[in-house]
């Protein structure tokens, strides 16, 4: 089983395309441009914390496939990672709703891991931008 793993200094940022959307971090950053609130340092933390919280139900209700908790968590997990612009982990999020709702859950295991996967990727994008100097803000 995966998991997000807990924050850690040896964590090296993810690589390859972008996982977390520009503008969506633009629209962010909007909200505060001179950064004093720290809203988007807010918004980033609440996230990761929320995240974590939330992948941890989704893996206690993995392996008995407690189709509502993983549907919960799905939706909960879809609208959250995509107003941070984490668009690949609300789409995973979103055919795993769609599956569960619509009763096609034969094969939901494929779906079930690339949202864990996608899960890991956003929250090591999320760190690493939470521990770059002199960002997110």
């Amino acid at each position: 089983m995966s998991h997000v793993p807990p924050p850690s200094s040896s964590a090296e940022p993810p690589t390859g395309p972008a996982v977390l959307d520009a503008q969506a971090l633009g629209r962010l950053r909007e909200l505060d441009p001179d950064g004093r609130a720290g809203i988007l340092q807010r918004v980033l933390r609440t996230f990761d914390s929320s995240l974590q919280r939330l992948m941890l139900q989704f893996e206690t209700a993995r392996d008995p496939q407690d189709l509502a908790v993983l549907r919960y968590v799905a939706h909960t997990v879809r609208s959250s990672s995509a107003s941070l612009g984490a668009l690949d982990l609300s789409q995973c999020c979103l055919e795993v709703e769609t599956r569960i709702r619509e009763g096609r859950t034969d094969d939901l295991a494929p779906a079930l891991q690339a949202m864990s996967e996608e899960s890991t990727r956003a929250a090591a994008a999320v760190r690493a931008m939470l521990a770059a100097p002199g960002k997110p803000e």
